[in-house]
Order: C-alpha cells, then structure tokens, then sequence
C-alpha cells in the first residue's frame, strides 16, 4: 500500500478574501486595537501636520498608532521588524491596511509624537474603565530595572570627556587637512562665486524655507542654551533628613534631576555633541553642589531648626570646600540614565521604571525615574496613579501596598492624610529582625497592622498583582532594554508599551465576556 500524506502544491493558485475583514476572524487582537484606536482622542497627532494639505502627503496618524500598538502588544519594537511584518504578517497587513511604512518613517513618527504617544496610555486606560477593568479598591507600586540604550562602559569623568573632545578635534583638524589641502576649507564653492549663482542659490533656499514654514515648531536643546540653573532648597521638603551635609548635596541633585526632567533635552546623534553635553552636565551638578553647600552653611550659622532642636555650632564639624573640577562619571551614550542596582543582579546602565497596579492586573500609572532605590517614590507614584484615575472620571484607590524598599514615613503619612490606606512592610523579607533603630512609633504600628488577618491578605496581593505584570512585559513580550535615548523619550516608551499590556487584558476580557 502507498504512503498515504497531505500534498504540498507551491504552486496551487489561491483567491484571497476581497475584503481585509475577512483575513481574520472575529476574535483577533487585531480588531480590539483597531476598535480601540477609534474610540480614542487623537487629536494631538493631528495637530502636528499641516491644516491646508500642501506638501507631500503623510501616513495617516490613526493607522500609525494603531500599527504601533499593535506591534508593542505583541512584543515588537524594532521598526525594521514592524516594516518587515508589514508584509509578511497578515495581522499586520489588516492593519496597516495593506501599506508598508518603512523603518525610517516608523522611528520619525516615534520621535515626532513622543509625548502624544506617551498619552495614549490615558486613553486606553479609560477604555479599561468602560470595561470594568478600573476598580482600584487595591492597587500596588513596584519598580522594576530597565536596561538603557547605552553601555555601562560608557561612563566618563570629567577629565576623560576633555580629552576625547581634544581627541575628536585633532581628527576632525586632520580629515579637513586631507579633504582641502593648503587651503583654508572655507572658500565658497564654485556655484556661488558669481551672482548668477548667489541668485539661484538664494531663490532654492527661500523655496525651501516656505515649503517648510507650515511646521510647527519644536522646542530644542538651542532655545534652553540660556536656562540657568535654581534649585531651591527647602529643609521642610526635603525626602530625606535635613540633618548633615550629605543630604543637602542630595536634594540639590535629586532638584537638578527634576529640572532637567521638564527640559526633557534630546539626546544628540553626534557622538561629539553628546560629549559636550556631558561636559556641560558635570559642571552643571558641580555648580549645584557649590550652591548646595552654601545653602547648607547658612542654615548650620541660623543656629535652631524649626523643630526647636539646636545645630552644630559653627566649627564644631570639619570644614569642606566643593572640588573645583567636577567629580564622578556620566554616561556618555544616554546622560539620563544611571547605574541602577538590584539585588543579587549585577548593575546595569538603565532606568528605574515604576509602575502602579490594580488588582485585574491593568497598569493604572508608569512613570521613569533615574533614581535606583524605590526610596522616595511612594508618593510621587500615588500622586500619578490619583491624576490618570481623576482623567478618566475613576475613584481614587483605597489601599496602596509596597514592598520595604518604598517605606518613607513622611510621604506615608501624607498618603494616610488623603484616606489612603498604606501598607508597606518596615522590614524587608530577608531579615529576620527589626532593622536597628526602626522600632517604636510608625514602625511598631505598621508591624502590628501587618500581623493582623485582613492585612496579612490584603498585603498578599501585592506579589501576585504587580510581579506577573512585569514578568509578562519583561520576558513574555520581551521589554528589557529600552530601544531610544533619554529620559522623556523612555518615558514615552514605557508608557506606550503599558498601554499595549493594557489593550492585551481588555481583549481577553472582551473574549471571556462574548463566551460568557
């Protein structure tokens, strides 16, 4: 008897569905972000292109997020995959309506509309809310380490970044020398030194400036090359003790990091342009401890805190003067990010990436810091999570759970304040006992109200909430290192790639609820 199998013909002629609705079926993930991306406001996309049509045309925004989404949900973020898919993969080809946006255009409109793309994940999560996916009598804050799109090895100091601008120049001097020879490189060339030709160059550069006047305009590292530097240093706001030298140089840095976080500098392609402003950032944190050690001096000289407690009387500590070059390293492939840590892992050069929780595991708020402890984000994180639950008309939470490393008694307190239940452990769960130090007061209390039932439960949840989240974003759809440069830009990444985690869960929800 012959083997008996499926027959492979390549060249069996097929007639594919007229209509892209019918190349997937109805309960396709594809649908779900298309329907999504309808419902949202995108205006802000479009506000970005030209009222009156002139130039050449541009890929409709609507398609373009909807293809990016699409993309991020199901773990792509390359550009030159997503225009690879774009004709290899169905899903894709449905929603990008057959066209095929190159990899140049795909990494444009992420640069374009980076803080437009940031606020997408508003929208979905107020998709999330008409499901029912947003009650947040619950939620939980964690952090979890990303890599940067830099090397750790990277790092320079001060006197480093010198010589390789001196470096730099001497090969620039050098390539002129061999592209002009003895003259100078700055003669006019050849077209221009007639007025025939000054005339028609003059006329091609005006055409140019029209064509290009209906833009609008970007606000750019040269319009913020005159902002100084004010950093106010306020003991009564500070996130750690006022006591001692060592904190005053920390809120100075941590009030530069915010400053620098609302300049939202792009990261310059230029390896030497990022070399100077790495430069310039150096010297910019030495200026701030100089202030900051000023600052701290004249509060030590006032004598009596507000509290009533005496200072040091003056020359009882040793006196420090701020070095006159500046010390440490920067990054000089992403200056924003930092050597963030996490235990039993080796440092990585990366971001801190915050994230808030609810108990259906939907992403209610995802901020970046640059900072590598969880320490002091507690109520920043609470302050964000309450601002997108206040946009899309949701209740404010209940119960915030954090792990040891968020406990900040001030910022929990003023959390309590707003009749938010707090439940961070004091000690994390690798010790045995209380921390030296950390006993009476707030500390005892917290450790009684975790011992209780109805605590003990509600803490339960925050490990089984926020942890999969991460792990489905990390290692599931492959988020572990961030694909563009700078704070705000990562930012806008992390966001976006919540927001797709979200559109993942209202789609089963969807799928479940049509079953049910």
């Amino acid at each position: 008897m012959a083997m008996n199998f499926i027959s492979c013909d390549r060249n069996q002629v097929f007639l594919m569905p007229p209509l892209l609705s019918e190349w997937l079926p109805d309960d396709h993930l594809a649908w779900t972000v298309l329907d999504a991306v309808t419902e949202m406001d995108l205006g802000a996309f479009y506000r970005a292109y030209r009222a009156d049509g002139h130039g050449r045309p541009a890929y409709e925004p609507s398609m373009m997020v909807a293809l990016l989404l699409y993309a991020y949900a199901r773990g792509n973020r390359s550009s030159r995959a997503i225009e690879r898919a774009c004709v290899e993969d169905v899903a894709y080809r449905v929603v990008a309506g057959n066209l095929v946006p190159d990899h140049s255009t795909i990494a444009d409109f992420r640069v374009r509309h980076e803080a437009a793309l940031a606020e997408l994940f508003t929208g979905v999560l107020g998709l999330c809310r008409q499901a029912g996916l947003v009650s947040v009598g619950v939620i939980a804050i964690d952090g979890t380490k990303i890599q940067a799109n830099a090397s750790r090895e990277a790092n320079r100091g001060y006197g480093q970044i010198a010589r390789e601008i001196l470096a730099e120049a001497a090969e620039t001097d050098r390539r002129e020398d061999e592209l002009y020879g003895e003259a100078r490189g700055d003669e006019l060339p050849e077209r221009l030194r007639t007025s025939e030709g000054r005339r028609a160059a003059l006329r091609e550069a005006k055409a140019k400036l029209e064509r290009e006047a209906g833009r609008e305009a970007r606000p750019d590292s040269d319009e913020r090359e005159g902002a100084g530097v004010e950093i106010e240093l306020d003991p009564e706001r500070f996130v750690t003790r006022s006591h001692g030298r060592r904190a005053w140089f920390r809120e100075a840095r941590r009030g530069l990091d915010e400053q620098r976080e609302q300049e939202a500098r792009p990261i310059a392609r230029s390896r030497l342009e990022r070399l100077g402003e790495s430069a310039r950032r150096l010297e910019e944190e030495l200026a701030v401890e100089h202030l900051a050690n000023a600052a701290y001096e004249a509060w030590r000289q006032r004598g009596v805190a507000a509290d009533g407690s005496r200072r040091m009387a003056p020359g009882t500590t040793k006196p420090y003067r701020p070095p006159d070059l500046p010390a440490g390293t920067i990054n000089t492939t992403d200056p924003d990010s930092r050597l963030v840590k996490t235990v039993g892992q080796r440092a990585l050069q990366g971001y801190n990436a915050q994230a808030a929780v609810n108990e259906h595991q939907i992403v209610v708020a995802a901020e970046v810091t640059v900072d590598s402890p969880d320490f002091g984000h507690l109520e920043p994180m609470v302050d964000a999570t309450q601002r997108e639950l206040a946009i899309i008309g949701a209740e404010s939470p209940a119960v915030v759970v954090a792990d040891a490393g968020y406990w900040h008694k001030r910022q929990m307190e003023k959390v309590v304040d707003r009749g938010i239940q707090v439940l961070i452990p004091p000690d994390s769960g690798l010790r045995k006992s209380a921390r030296p130090g950390w006993d009476g007061g707030l500390y005892a209390f917290m450790r009684r109200v975790l011992s209780t039932d109805q605590a003990k439960a509600l803490y339960r949840k925050r490990q089984a909430t926020v942890e999969p989240v991460f792990g489905q974003m990390k290692f599931n759809r492959g988020f572990d290192r961030f694909g563009r440069r700078g704070r705000s830009a990562c930012r806008s990444e992390w966001r976006l790639f919540g927001a797709s985690h979200n559109l993942l869960k209202l789609h089963s929800h969807r799928i479940v609820a049509a079953g049910a």
